[in-house]
């Protein structure tokens, strides 16, 4: 199983299948898994992927069913995830990537574009989480109850009060929209995007249509495109044909030559 390491960090990740790079940012909030891609989400890009591109997925920092680990940032916190995402690339030895994220993954891959937009090419948000109004404080909530006392437990160097900052920083501290860009950084974005809504409590669909309307560069998929298993086939064909349009022509072509030597 391969690590990452970059100091106290200590990122577990699998790549699969070659190709353009694809990074998959699993769903879950902070308990986000490499496992979870194939027990809880409506399809598993790691692998569903792998034939046409190289598909790489970690477990997120501290997430309390996986194997990576480092500090509590409670100053920076999704920076210093994005720190690992970025590492990662880094230590992969890739420059320009793809990158589909569900769930949490939505504040992830904004957070990516703008402090690495150059080297995005594409992304793709399924069952994207983002602010919801009449529940203001659930993310703090349920990870104050699903996320922070397992974490405490398995790290005793912290205390739930450290985690209670983490947290507020987190998701309080700028309770708007996506939490990690502003309605006019995602107006200016260039990026081509992929919406796929969802409306659940943490996938508010009003924040994944307004994402798809304000993105100059977006596509949104069929809805709902999970609700019966027959159609998330079809949302699936959409996230490769959405792929393959996307990877750069240089990479496609050279891909090509692989192929026929």
């Amino acid at each position: 199983m391969p690590f990452y390491e970059r100091g106290p960090v200590r990122i577990h990740y699998e790549e699969k299948g070659s190709g353009f790079p694809l990074l998959v940012i699993p769903g879950g909030g902070l308990n986000s898994t490499i496992a979870g891609l194939s027990t809880t989400h409506p399809f598993n890009a790691l692998t569903e992927f792998s034939d046409s591109f190289r598909c790489i997925a970690a477990d997120l920092r501290n997430a309390n069913a996986g194997q990576s680990s480092g500090p509590l940032e409670a100053d920076r916190p999704w920076d210093s995830f994005t720190d690992d995402h970025i590492g990662l690339m880094d230590h992969l030895g890739i420059r320009k990537f793809m990158v589909l994220g569900y769930c949490i993954g939505q504040p992830f891959i904004w957070n990516l574009i703008k402090r690495a937009g150059e080297r995005v090419v594409a992304a793709v948000l399924a069952q994207p989480s983002g602010h919801r109004e009449e529940m203001p404080t659930q993310f703090y909530d349920n990870n104050m109850k699903a996320w922070g006392p397992e974490f405490v437990k398995r790290r005793p160097e912290y205390t739930m009060d450290q985690v209670s900052a983490f947290l507020t920083q987190m998701y309080l501290s700028n309770p708007d929209f996506v939490f990690t860009v502003t309605r006019d950084f995602v107006k200016s974005c260039r990026t081509p995007i992929l919406v796929l809504p969802d409306d659940i409590p943490p996938h508010p669909y009003k924040v994944a249509m307004e994402v798809a309307m304000l993105a100059p560069n977006s596509q949104v998929s069929l809805y709902p495109w999970k609700d019966t298993p027959d159609k998330i086939p079809l949302a699936v064909r959409h996230v490769r044909m959405f792929l393959e349009a996307n990877r750069p022509a240089s990479a496609a072509a050279a891909e090509q030559r692989a192929a026929a030597d």
